[in-house]
């Protein structure tokens, strides 16, 4: 039994048709029959049932697949520690991020550039909802993104960068200039100043509405929290911002919201499914510069 036959069965079954899985892997299609052929003779059994217009599998080749899938599993495992034992890091890494935090990217790929040059770096910016997605789907390595104060996204394993609360804040001269607290139910009267949907603290604050029965009226959006800011200093509606912004500048008010939203900032990984050692390495590495469960 050899690997290439293993590879072809599974490339016919994945695409059920045997010229489909020739085009796949590269190879005119009587390799591909012969090659199959010859494992069911091995095996003495039919494994595909070409009698259809699409190839199925046969009970011998539904019991045989799981095995083949595993065995070129574990072949691709035992490459990638050939190469991690020999620290062959290489190939390209991901990295999406949100457009405002506080990771220090700049210095942490730097410094992965430095210990990897035979690396190729693609750096992006999304939505959260939209990084987080991508990162299940593997089209990220490595992700930062924003959710809620105690969410782990299913598949991911997260390293905290970061938690905040969540504030509201309005211009010096507004009606709520002196106002400490302000309810959801309040908000939705005012018109907003937030992150587009599915980004940053956005997404925490419309699970809040939408948990609250609340329909928020957002007449403005921008792209980073200090943005948020500006608009609202200028009169401009009410801005729901994370306090290390409210807090720092003195031409806005910051309002408390109630019932208090928080949310964080997390380094995001597939926690299940293949890790390339180039995307291990650059979590290894961003572990490190953040203290290993560490706040941004």
């Amino acid at each position: 039994m050899e690997l290439r036959q293993l590879e072809y069965f599974v490339a016919v079954v994945e695409e059920a048709n045997f010229t489909r899985a020739a085009q796949r892997m590269l190879v005119a299609q009587p390799a591909v029959s012969t090659q199959v052929a010859r494992l069911e003779r091995e095996l003495g059994q039919p494994l595909l049932d070409r009698s259809r217009r699409e190839v199925r599998l046969t009970a011998a080749g539904q019991a045989v697949l799981p095995f083949a899938r595993a065995a070129l599993r574990a072949v691709r495992q035992a490459r990638t520690a050939v190469d991690e034992l020999a620290q062959l890091v290489r190939g390209v890494v991901t990295i999406g991020t949100v457009t405002s935090h506080n990771v220090d990217m700049p210095q942490l790929l730097a410094d992965y550039h430095h210990a990897h040059p035979g690396v190729e770096i693609m750096l992006s910016t999304d939505t959260s909802d939209a990084l987080i997605d991508g990162v299940r789907a593997g089209r990220l390595d490595v992700a930062i993104a924003s959710v809620g104060a105690d969410e782990v996204p299913d598949g991911l394993a997260v390293l905290p960068t970061t938690e905040q609360v969540i504030d509201a804040v309005v211009g010096v001269d507004d009606p709520w200039a002196r106002r400490r607290t302000v309810g959801l139910a309040a908000l939705a009267d005012r018109p907003l100043i937030s992150l587009p949907v599915g980004g940053g603290i956005r997404r925490q604050f419309d699970i809040a509405c939408a948990e609250a029965g609340v329909s928020p009226r957002v007449a403005f959006e921008a792209a980073t929290p200090e943005a948020l800011a500006d608009l609202a200093a200028r009169g401009l509606g009410v801005a729901i911002v994370p306090r290390s912004v409210s807090r720092a500048r003195r031409d806005v008010h910051a309002i408390a919201i109630v019932p208090e939203l928080r949310g964080r900032l997390v380094l995001a990984w597939r926690a299940d499914g293949p890790v390339s050692p180039a995307a291990r390495a650059l979590v290894d590495m961003a572990r490190e510069l953040l203290g290993v469960g560490g706040g941004e």
